[in-house]
């Protein structure tokens, strides 16, 4: 069957420009659709968090004394496949041509976990389904947020991704609720009815997205981000050298090349001269892939240090926070999930955040937003008590948490790409190739990635077994510790070493 025309012009890109095309590869339409993305990919994520232990034992998958083991396996195959995917999706997406590509595999696998977490019916199905999820997830973060690089100048990218912590805040507040409320109401397959619709959006956006760099074949004003490799034809460093003699030779500069000399040309003597810099031999890091090569760097290490520590802070209640709050105030399931809004909510402000990063730079309000964490998370220890003065005590510090770290996540996912942008102009500078016409934007992201993951297991083991040995106020300095501790490497590395003089 012959599909018509008009959806011909919306989802190919041949001679004829697509339909709309200004608006499908606009800056608000393609943060709309990576916002999603991360909306999408954590709703999924959540909405089985309070339905997957009734709909296991109901179904008859384990017995009940094994409900929460199984819950705890399928939680972390999440998240070992985030991280172990995550350095593969980036290597792939800066060596294929298009980001819209990997998007549109990731949706496959995006649909085929929620088919499988919705009509498995063994516990081999259900995990298969979550390595899926997180699969879907590597490459929505990954490539998602490169898309954004490409696309977003640096000195707005803040906001930007402000905008996308803003899609991921409301899948993780919205999803456990319309999860419990639904499955108690309509059931199983209601819920997944519900997944399923949002999923449908999701194709249709990204189906719709057309890259800047795509439409710039139709509409020359239609600009991405410029790359510093863009302005160099070629990156071997005779065509460096070339040039560098061009230059040489503009200025009146009469010194002679090493190659002049060699083939006895004649040359002229100039009483000024300049020696001619040589092209700094390749060195290991060099040669080395750009998700390896970007490890040199302590400005990325200091970066993905507080992205590992933020992931860490904000999981480190899923293992302990409901527990604390049944055994002192003697809350049951609802309430003690309630506690978790006092952390969203203020992360909602991200966009606003981002957009501070983006006028005074991110070292500033990232490092105080981990400075400041710290006398809440301390605080924490005093909420030991049942009674109403405790019950708003923790509300405010949770309230105060979530908003102080919302100033951390903008600058930090920002930082990765203005970190590849200095290293890629810094190498092109000193005559060595950069990182070629794909860039690397999508494997320092998926450096970022691993980082982020890494905490999303670190947190709940940490906290969960501190107060297990050690109780719930020590759990609460150790986590306000680390707060101050990530402030330092961040105030003195994000945006490049504080102390660096510029000549």
């Amino acid at each position: 069957m012959r599909r018509p025309q008009w959806l011909l012009s919306l989802t190919q890109h041949g001679a004829q420009p697509p339909l709309w095309l200004r608006f499908r590869s606009s800056d608000g339409f393609i943060i709309g659709t990576v916002a999603l993305a991360t909306f999408t990919d954590m709703f999924l994520y959540g909405v089985i968090v309070p339905v997957i232990p009734f709909a296991m034992q109901s179904r008859g998958l384990v017995a009940q004394d094994r409900v929460q083991y199984w819950v705890s396996i399928l939680i972390a195959v999440y998240g070992a496949a985030l991280l172990v995917f995550s350095p593969f999706c980036g290597w792939l997406a800066d060596r294929t041509a298009s980001r819209r590509s990997p998007l549109l595999v990731g949706l496959l696998a995006l649909l085929g976990s929620t088919v499988l977490l919705n009509v498995g019916s063994t516990i081999a199905v259900l995990i298969v389904g979550r390595i899926l999820q997180g699969v879907s997830a590597a490459v929505v973060w990954v490539v998602g947020l490169a898309l954004l690089a490409d696309t977003i100048p640096q000195e707005r990218l803040g906001q930007a991704t402000g905008y996308v912590m803003l899609g991921m805040s409301l899948g993780i507040l919205i999803a456990p609720l319309l999860g419990g409320v639904v499955f108690e109401r309509g059931g199983y397959d209601a819920v997944y009815a519900m997944c399923y619709a949002l999923v449908g959006v999701d194709i249709v956006l990204r189906l719709l997205l057309v890259e800047k760099k795509v439409a710039a074949r139709w509409d020359a004003s239609v600009g991405g981000r410029e790359r510093h490799t863009a302005e160099r034809p070629a990156s071997s460093q005779e065509t460096t050298g070339l040039q560098r003699l061009s230059e040489q030779k503009e200025i009146g500069s009469m010194q002679p090349t090493s190659t002049d000399l060699e083939k006895g040309m004649p040359t002229s003597t100039s009483t000024t001269t300049a020696p001619v810099p040589t092209v700094p031999a390749s060195r290991l890091r060099d040669r080395l892939p750009p998700v390896l090569s970007l490890l040199y760097s302590r400005r990325l290490l200091a970066a993905l240090l507080g992205s590992l520590i933020q992931a860490a802070l904000l999981t480190s209640f899923d293992s302990v926070l409901t527990i604390h709050a049944a055994k002192v105030f003697g809350w049951g399931s609802t309430g003690a999930a309630l506690l978790f809004l006092p952390v969203v909510i203020p992360t909602f402000l991200s966009p606003l955040c981002g957009m501070l990063a983006d006028r005074v730079g991110g070292r500033y309000p990232a490092s105080a937003g981990f400075l400041l964490s710290v006398v809440p998370f301390v605080c924490l220890r005093y909420v030991d008590e049942n009674t109403i003065q405790d019950k708003v005590l923790v509300c405010a510090l949770l309230a105060l948490i979530g908003l102080f770290l919302s100033f951390t996540f903008p600058p930090i996912m920002a930082e990765i790409s203005g970190i590849v942008e200095a290293k890629e102009k810094k190498m092109v500078e000193n005559g060595r190739p950069g990182y070629g016409t794909g860039g690397a934007y999508a494997q320092a992201y998926a450096l970022f990635n691993v980082a982020f993951a890494a905490g999303c297991m670190v947190g709940p083991l940490l906290a969960g077994f501190i107060v297990q040995d050690k109780g719930w106020a020590t759990m609460a300095w150790v986590l306000g510790l680390l707060c101050g501790i990530t402030a330092i490497p961040t105030f003195l590395y994000l945006g490049g070493w504080i102390f660096k003089t510029t000549s």
